[in-house]
């Protein structure tokens, strides 16, 4: 873990208890579906009996990634009986995870959180199949048919997609693809980082003067600008990177183009609450744009530091009570405080 300081780990616990807060709370419950038979009129948990929690489906796979995380950097020994163990137990049941499944399969929920919620489920996936913990080989033999399926959609989505989705929440593919990249290099898919490189390039390489002064947009809690120089910096060797990110983003590691978002008092409007992990993110793509980077450029440093300062706005809000941000934002902490996107 990069960050090992004690109130770094004290800080990351908070996440870790936002999560067990959160996967097996049911309702307040968002699951945007089209029904197309009556048997989908049903609670969440009959439903979706896995990640039926924390409000919606891919805060609920988000926050497992978050507890499978803890455990490969905090504390990879920590016990089967421990509660973060005892959780995902409970949550990657055989029969639960084999009702996912069934949930998702039907050609006609294809577009079911996609991109961002299968990218996360993806990215699950990846951190179970890195973890040293004794649990993981297994959760992850149980969640492979769905990550096949996960892998399957963005195969047969994205070669048909002309434009890219450039906005500051759930849609965006610049995020979806990072983590997707990701993915396809843990599970040695070399067919979809491929897929992934040239989507990215047909995509953003003739970007320039991204308009990141327009940003944030009211509900954003993904930067479009820095997710897409998070992306690019994946796929393109540092010497190219450099040279894109002077044209896409001219003077970006200068403090007056971006500074932390502040983070308004009243956070229980959903969407408002979006800000509350802006920051982060933004945090963890400054980071990823510094480390693709050639080491001897001047701007790593200062993209380095400009990353400190949005996380250093971006903690107090783990403080909040309010559960339009408690179910989701420790995830958000947690991929920015242990550098996930640039270490593994």
């Amino acid at each position: 873990m990069t960050t090992s300081s004690t109130d770094s780990t004290f800080q990351l616990r908070r996440c870790v208890d936002m999560a067990l807060a959160g996967i097996h709370r049911e309702f307040p419950c968002h699951l945007p579906l089209v029904l197309d038979a009556p048997t989908l009129v049903q609670r969440p948990r009959d439903l979706i009996p896995a990640f039926y929690g924390c409000y919606d489906w891919h805060s609920a796979v988000h926050s497992h990634w978050l507890l499978v995380r803890w455990l490969s950097v905090c504390d990879p020994a920590i016990s089967d009986g421990s509660d973060v163990g005892l959780a995902l137990e409970t949550s990657f049941a055989a029969d639960k995870l084999a009702a996912e499944y069934q949930f998702l399969n039907p050609s006609t929920r294809a577009g079911f959180e996609r991109p961002y919620g299968l990218a996360w489920l993806l990215q699950l996936c990846a951190e179970l199949r890195t973890s040293a913990h004794s649990r993981a080989a297994c959760f992850a033999s149980r969640l492979q048919p769905l990550e096949e399926l996960a892998a399957r959609r963005f195969r047969e989505w994205l070669p048909g997609l002309q434009s890219p989705l450039r906005t500051g929440e759930h849609s965006q593919t610049a995020f979806a693809l990072g983590l997707v990249f990701d993915w396809a290099r843990d599970a040695a898919d070399p067919a979809m980082a491929e897929l992934v490189r040239e989507t990215a390039l047909r995509f953003y390489s003739a970007d320039c003067d991204l308009p990141v002064q327009w940003e944030p947009s009211g509900y954003d809690f993904l930067s479009p600008s820095l997710a897409t120089a998070d992306l690019m910096r994946r796929v393109l060797e540092p010497t190219e990177f450099a040279d894109w990110l002077s044209r896409a983003l001219p003077g970006l590691a200068s403090s007056s183009r971006l500074s932390p978002i502040e983070i308004p008092g009243d956070l229980r409007d959903g969407k408002v609450a979006h800000v509350a992990g802006l920051n982060f993110s933004r945090a963890w793509m400054l980071d990823g744009a510094a480390a693709g980077l050639p080491v001897d450029d001047v701007r790593r440093p200062e993209l380095s530091r400009l990353a400190q300062d949005h996380v250093a706005v971006a903690l107090p809000v783990l403080d909040s009570q309010e559960y339009s941000v408690t179910h989701w934002v420790g995830s958000f902490a947690m991929y920015a405080l242990t550098k996930r996107g640039v270490t593994r």
